[in-house]
């Protein structure tokens, strides 16, 4: 096996890169490999906690693509056994457990979704409840004799939880031992994640050489913040751009980021050139959206699909023009009598505010608009006539169209 030169790899390896635990022995690792012609072991384990990928979980993912494309190998955990625990990194609370038949439901997609950015069919795949399935209480001892209590409690959620009186359960603590314990048994030389789990990267150093193994090391990727630039990216948030939603649905949230965070999505989810990637951000942020779009929306659908996407939301969004798939909402004639309505109660009963007080504030910032020409509604109290047809806004991004019935 023949890979592309050690400074090429590095420079490859070191993209978009928090911290790389030590790094030191990266370029060894790289020469070995060379001389030896025998590929790194590049470990990237998932908890099937849940069945929707986004972008942020496609962060190190990337980097393992790049290190396969580098001629590696790359090594998935399916952790159906860590999931029964569930990871406790970064959490200041106890994770809600999962049955064992809802981690296997979940797992039967994520593999799936994986396969859009990493090259399964190079790619080794281990569930880790292939080992602890075969382990009784004798050897689960054995190994947690492997780590002290003062240990687990150096870690920032459990040492957090102990210093604000949360809970720590025992079967947490296991969570680390885990996941370093799948680092022994596929032998990993590098292992990619966040820097949340430093801990346990290094944890597994240490149960490698207790067998006698080379130690790996760990590549760490930043945190992708979510579509509102500030909070890590999660679903529970709100802020997430998922890898299975239409090209559309993710040009509109990508066109939405805050300016400052373009540098690290560009960086962390493009294969574009450092230098290309700084000429277009000193360029028109709009453009610099529409080009990042293109890139990552091109990633998970065609070329064509990401080229119309971009090209609809100028149209319709960006140039002020009309939505091509403006919602329906259905009101009963009867229940407007006079064929009109107060403008407050025509937003809420439309569903376009949440109450009649997020209503009147819309309206006194001239947020709330009628027609294809989007005049604004001027006063809370003005009387609006019911037309079939009639375009409510409220806002760029909540819309319909009236039906009376």
């Amino acid at each position: 096996m023949t890979f592309p030169p050690v400074e090429e790899q590095l420079e490859v390896i070191r993209r978009g890169v928090e911290k790389i635990v030590p790094e030191e022995e990266l370029r060894k690792k790289l020469e070995k490999s060379a001389a030896t012609g025998q590929p790194l072991r590049i470990k990237y384990g998932i908890d099937p906690t849940g069945i929707d990928l986004h972008l942020g979980h496609t962060v190190p993912m990337r980097k393992m693509r790049q290190f396969q494309q580098l001629g590696h190998q790359a090594v998935i955990i399916i952790g159906n056994y860590t999931a029964l625990v569930g990871d406790p990194s970064g959490r200041d609370e106890t994770r809600a457990r999962l049955t064992s038949e809802q981690v296997e439901a979940n797992a039967q997609d994520y593999l799936k979704q994986v396969a859009k950015v990493i090259d399964m069919d190079a790619a080794e795949v281990h569930r880790n409840g292939d080992w602890f399935a075969k382990m009784d209480f004798a050897r689960i001892l054995e190994l947690c004799s492997k780590v002290t209590v003062a240990q687990l409690l150096t870690r920032d959620d459990f040492s957090k939880r102990f210093k604000n009186e949360h809970a720590i359960y025992l079967h947490e603590c296991l969570y680390p031992l885990m996941q370093g314990w799948d680092s022994v048994e596929i032998k990993a030389d590098i292992e990619l994640g966040g820097t949340e789990q430093l801990y346990t990267f290094m944890l597994a150093r240490d149960l490698q050489k207790d067998q006698g193994l080379p130690l790996q090391l760990s590549v760490m990727s930043p945190i992708l913040v979510g579509t509102d630039g500030v909070r890590r990216m999660g679903k529970s948030l709100g802020n997430y751009i998922g890898i299975s939603e239409s090209a559309y649905d993710m040009t509109k949230k990508l066109m939405q980021l805050p300016d400052e965070v373009m540098q690290s999505y560009f960086e962390l989810l493009t294969d574009l050139p450092i230098e290309e990637i700084q000429g277009i951000l000193a360029g028109h942020p709009k453009i610099a959206k529409q080009t990042l779009a293109k890139c990552i929306a091109g990633e998970y659908h065609s070329e064509q699909e990401a080229n119309e996407s971009v090209e609809r939301w100028e149209r319709e969004i960006g140039a002020g023009g009309l939505p091509s798939d403006i919602p329906e909402v259905t009101l009963e004639k009867y229940s407007y009598p006079e064929g009109s309505v107060a403008a407050v109660d025509l937003l809420f009963d439309l569903k376009l505010v949440n109450t009649k007080s997020d209503g009147r504030r819309l309206i006194q910032q001239g947020g709330a608009k009628l027609g294809e020409e989007k005049t604004a509604i001027g006063d809370i109290n003005q009387s609006i006539e019911l037309v079939e047809g009639l375009i409510v806004w409220a806002g760029k991004k909540k819309y319909c169209r009236v039906v009376l019935k």
